[in-house]
């Protein structure tokens, strides 16, 4: 069982990390200090992925969506609402659990050794509600309609709250271009607090944006009963020894809601389940016993 485990998340782990390169993987970004406006950047990428890395090669879907409402000349993309229906309809928040370059970097920094786990933060159930805040506030109204003298909005998320900007883009820029540093002020500073903290935070706690503040992961949650891909549950098979929660990070009861808004998909507890009544819709049934 430790080995199919252990396999499992070796897969996640190669396909996070390739993920990352191939959608940050314009070298000469990094070198020269300059973000990659090359015609694949009118094309989104599936998870969080900032326009502003120097390597990004691809948009971000959310700040597409902010972008798109904030423009004073149109209020609606098809090609953007689209994507993401699509990607959520098919995948559901597989995307998190492993295509989002700024979920990798969450898991990576949970693998650091530290005194004690915490499996939740305090108020989780409550908590759990600020991303679908964010994402109806600064994803959606605050572009629409706070507006300038003009017309013009601005995207919110990206600007005041987005970590994996500041990690992937607000960071790496301000280090190699010399006239941005000059420009730093209130926004940089309170934006990599924020950033510090989660960081911080992505050590004691498995994915605390993700579970917490990304309206991404909003989004393709409420595709997670509906999706392509989702769990399915046998119930006449399930012991409720427990080990399927006891095996999920961020927190979840599989075999009571296989097909939570919350669950990331890293299929965990699919490989922890000793009698196999968690699976997915693409594992093979079992043929019936005649």
């Amino acid at each position: 069982m430790d080995k199919k485990i252990s396999l499992r998340q070796r897969i996640r782990l190669a396909v996070q990390l390739c993920v990352t390169a191939l959608t940050n993987g314009y070298v000469q970004g990094f070198v020269s200090g300059r973000i990659f406006s090359g015609p694949s950047k009118a094309y989104c990428v599936p998870g969080l992925n900032c326009y502003s890395c120097p390597g990004a090669l691809g948009a971000c879907p959310l700040g597409s969506l902010q972008a798109v409402l904030s423009n004073r000349n149109y209020r609606f993309a098809a090609y953007v609402v689209g994507f993401l229906l699509i990607v959520g309809a098919f995948f559901g928040r597989f995307v998190c659990g492993w295509l989002c370059p700024f979920g990798l970097v969450q898991d990576l920094l949970y693998k650091i050794p530290f005194v004690k786990k915490c499996r939740a933060l305090p108020g989780d159930r409550w908590l759990r509600w600020i991303k679908y805040g964010l994402l109806a506030g600064f994803v959606i109204l605050l572009p629409l309609f706070a507006v300038d003298a003009v017309g013009q909005g601005s995207p919110w998320f990206c600007k005041w709250i987005c970590p994996s900007g500041t990690l992937m883009g607000g960071w790496p820029l301000a280090v190699l271009n010399e006239g941005l540093r000059a420009a730093l002020g209130f926004l940089f500073a309170w934006k990599s607090a924020l950033l510090i903290l989660l960081l911080l935070l992505s050590v004691v706690v498995c994915r605390p944006f993700c579970r917490y503040l990304c309206p991404l992961g909003a989004i393709y949650g409420l595709f997670n009963p509906i999706a392509l891909y989702r769990f399915r549950f046998d119930s006449h098979k399930c012991t409720h020894c427990g080990a399927c929660q006891r095996a999920c990070k961020v927190d979840l009861s599989p075999c009571l809601s296989p097909n939570s808004r919350e669950c990331i998909r890293c299929g965990a507890c699919l490989d922890v389940c000793p009698t196999g009544a968690l699976s997915s819709t693409l594992s093979r049934k079992e043929s019936s016993p005649s």
